[in-house]
């Protein structure tokens, strides 16, 4: 039996998105301390073990940075799978959405599912950033706040995109556990 392996460029990328996600979820939550989204200044607090900056703009500089690196590793990883046309089998495609319709081969739809959780990750991950931008740079991007309707709703869509994140993350790794095995999501970082 062969063990599944992964290219070296597949296992950068997903250690660089961990360890930034990570690094941009507890410098948001140190954050959200500053000026709760939900609640104003009284709204829940996190406790300062899960947060990280140790004050508003720790969290800024953390968070700020973490996207930096976050943004460059998709990019990257965003050409490394079109050059190589890898993309041709990690997206949904027709034969995926037919095969939801009309397969009865249990293998087959786990690929399929896989595929479209795979792929809505783009949207969401596009979201966070775009939102992101914009709290980033409200003066330079005021037209990204104009679209949200206020600063109020642009941080709410932005907080929102956290366990969206979470949720697919979930959906991903059990998905590759179903489709190849714990062997398959080890050989995504080893």
């Amino acid at each position: 039996m062969t063990l599944p392996t992964q290219a070296i460029a597949a296992k950068i990328f997903h250690w660089v998105n961990i360890v930034s996600v990570f690094i941009m979820f507890t410098s948001g939550l140190q954050i959200y301390n500053a000026n709760p989204v939900f609640g104003g200044r009284e709204g829940w607090q996190i406790p300062p073990i899960f947060t990280l900056g140790g004050w508003l703009a720790g969290g800024r500089h953390w968070h700020f940075a973490a996207m930096w690196i976050f943004s460059l590793n998709l990019f990257w990883y965003g050409l490394y799978i079109f050059i190589t046309r890898r993309w041709r089998h990690r997206f949904v495609g027709t034969k995926d959405l037919k095969a939801l319709q009309k397969s009865h081969n249990s293998k087959r739809l786990i690929y399929a599912w896989h595929r479209i959780v795979y792929t809505s990750i783009i949207p969401i991950l596009l979201l966070a950033l775009f939102t992101g931008l914009g709290m980033y740079k409200p003066a330079q991007f005021h037209w990204i706040v104009e679209m949200f309707g206020s600063w109020q709703a642009l941080r709410i869509v932005h907080f929102s995109s956290v366990p969206l994140l979470i949720v697919f993350a979930i959906a991903h790794s059990w998905l590759g556990k179903q489709a190849g095995g714990e062997k398959l999501t080890e050989s995504m970082f080893w």
